[in-house]
């Protein structure tokens, strides 16, 4: 055999070694491409100008919704004149009355029943966020009687990270270095935020009951704690650090969970297949399961504490309906629900988290512009550490488009379908 032949001979083994190193490579990211991500660029934060629309539209409902709260609180911003449970279930009805009107004027009355008939599961299935939502509202209100304010908030803010944790678990996807790191970064600007100057020095006692009266209000305090103030109310509840009370840490963790989760699920089913068709639902039909569920889950909740009597208050509703300041709160929080189910649909959890962050940032400037609440230097830098976790997110955003597989990976053609979906139902 000549040398020529064996020469060719060894370039072919050499190039099928390489072919086959090539494959092996190949079939390694195939099988593993959930767990390495994707670099992406800064264009991927908003995929369309519609998404870019809603971030922005998401954050001003909010900012918004804070100043109304404000303002419509009595003098010295401590507790309501008008009843909060009340506006909480008018919330709830208007959303309803809205997404239900707008899918049926787009399609029929037939239509609507027809899709709510043949997706009864999914009415059943948003019970779990509808029930989450519910369950931590209670537990906020049982949390911030055991705990000075700025305990409670500053351990709320781990939902920021819970909520990256949740959010690999259900979609299947790592997060990278660059998406934890800007967690945990926007962890530490949000709790920097709520710690308050000299707040050691201050009495726990009044702490409580000032955080008592603007967010919950004199009269739900009375309602709940059968007729007593919100002193008194204070006065039962023995205060703790909350490491020498494990009972009281283990309720504000399952109010993250309860946030966290209900958020990410709310946004898996919103992007998963949940239909017998495996076709995505229209986010309005969606809706509609989940403000049936949450009105279902707060008039048990009425029952469970046996407070029905507040729904034959008409003097609380007419209040709330003939009070301009109100009755903004009250719309503009049902604008704020609609809203963020088509930023979950959109965009995702992870970027939500830090549109609250820019919201809690905003609304404090905000406030200190309107209502000269000033703004002290924790404010200030959470805002800087808020701003680099931003950055660091921009540099590799999660993507995470909806899709017809159960499996969480979206064709092309999945994506556009969905988007085109989307479009028509954000033309009203």
């Amino acid at each position: 055999m000549s040398k020529k032949t064996l020469d060719s001979r060894g370039s072919v083994k050499f190039v099928n070694h390489r072919i086959e190193k090539a494959g092996l490579r190949f079939k390694y990211y195939h099988c593993h491409c959930v767990d390495m991500p994707q670099k992406r660029k800064i264009s991927d934060l908003f995929p369309t100008s519609w998404s870019f629309f809603i971030f922005v539209l998401y954050m001003l409902l909010f900012i918004n919704q804070g100043i109304l709260v404000t303002a419509s609180q009595n003098t010295n911003h401590q507790g309501y004149s008008y009843n909060t449970i009340i506006a909480v279930l008018l919330t709830e009805v208007i959303k309803l009355w809205v997404s239900a009107g707008i899918f049926i004027q787009r399609n029929s009355v037939a239509v609507f029943v027809g899709e709510l008939r043949q997706n009864s599961k999914v009415l059943f299935l948003y019970f779990i966020p509808a029930g989450l939502y519910c369950l931590y509202n209670n537990l906020a209100f049982m949390n911030l009687v055991n705990f000075d304010p700025t305990t409670y908030f500053l351990l709320l803010q781990f939902r920021v990270v819970v909520t990256g944790i949740v959010f690999q678990m259900l979609f299947q996807k790592r997060l990278s270095k660059y998406q934890w790191i800007s967690l945990i970064f926007l962890t530490i600007g949000c709790m920097i935020k709520e710690l308050k100057l000299g707040w050691l020095l201050l009495d726990p006692d009044s702490l409580v009951v000032e955080n008592l009266q603007k967010s919950v209000g004199n009269e739900k305090i009375s309602e709940i704690s059968g007729g007593a103030t919100v002193a008194s109310a204070a006065d039962k509840v023995q205060k703790l650090g909350f490491l020498d009370n494990p009972m009281g840490v283990v309720l504000i963790l399952l109010q993250v969970l309860c946030s966290s989760f209900a958020g990410v699920y709310n946004e898996f089913l919103l992007k998963r297949p949940t239909s017998a068709s495996q076709k995505q639902l229209p986010i309005l039909i969606q809706n509609v399961c989940l403000y049936i569920d949450s009105i279902i889950c707060n008039l048990g909740l009425l029952v469970f504490r046996n407070n029905l009597s507040v729904l034959t208050d008409f003097s609380a509703m007419k209040t709330i309906l003939t009070t301009p300041i109100t009755l903004a709160v009250v719309l503009n929080n049902a604008a704020i629900g609609i809203v963020t189910s088509f930023f979950l649909a959109q965009l995702n959890s992870i970027l939500k988290t830090f549109a609250s962050a820019l919201e809690l940032m905003f609304t404090a400037i905000l406030c200190w512009l309107i209502f000269d609440i000033p703004i002290h230097l924790n404010t200030a830098v959470a805002i800087f550490i808020v701003t680099l976790a931003i950055w660091l997110y921009s540099k590799e955003p999660v993507h995470n488009p909806a899709t017809t597989s159960n499996h969480g990976h979206a064709s092309k053609k999945e994506e556009d379908d969905m988007q085109k979906m989307l479009n028509e139902e954000m033309e009203v």
